[in-house]
């Protein structure tokens, strides 16, 4: 299921969720059916099934909630160490040039701390950490401006 402005649930929304697994945990202990639970606590009886499987083979325990999903994969303390390497620049890495690109953060996270994330994962904890992306300021050296506003006056009009 997703959710509104792509988060998840709440804290306050888990805790109500798993007050409802904590009911139907203690109703699986009175011996109730599956059906009677799900129309009671208005789930769905695949739901319930679950939460049963679980409360047979963990307890309730077994019904917490885990907390919220994708928790930052670095510390605060292993950020501040990222972003000291960050300040090196790329070429202090090995990289020829001085852009830092996802790809090549990716890759310092998993020397310095051995933790593997996806590209998207590490935007989201840059992003988290006020981090944003970059532009370059100047235009290419190479740019012939004439060129460039005879083909927005000549071809660019036949694109569209």
């Amino acid at each position: 299921m997703r959710y509104a402005q792509g988060g998840g649930l709440t804290a306050e929304r888990r805790r109500f969720r798993e007050r409802i697994r904590y009911e139907a945990g203690e109703r699986f202990a009175r011996g109730e059916k599956s059906a009677v639970i799900a129309r009671d606590l208005r789930v769905s009886e695949r739901s319930v099934e679950r939460w049963r499987r679980a409360w047979r083979e963990g307890g309730m325990e077994a019904l917490a909630s885990t907390g919220p999903p994708k928790l930052p994969k670095l510390s605060d303390g292993q950020f501040a160490e990222l972003e000291k390497e960050l300040a090196l620049g790329p070429a202090e890495h090995g990289w020829e040039d001085q852009r830092w690109t996802l790809a090549r953060i990716r890759a310092l996270i998993f020397w310095k701390f051995r933790i593997e994330c996806s590209s998207a994962g590490v935007w989201r904890l840059m992003h988290r950490h006020g981090w944003s992306w970059q532009s370059p300021a100047r235009r290419a050296l190479e740019r012939d401006e004439h060129a460039v506003e005879l083909w927005k006056k000549d071809v660019w009009p036949q694109v569209e």
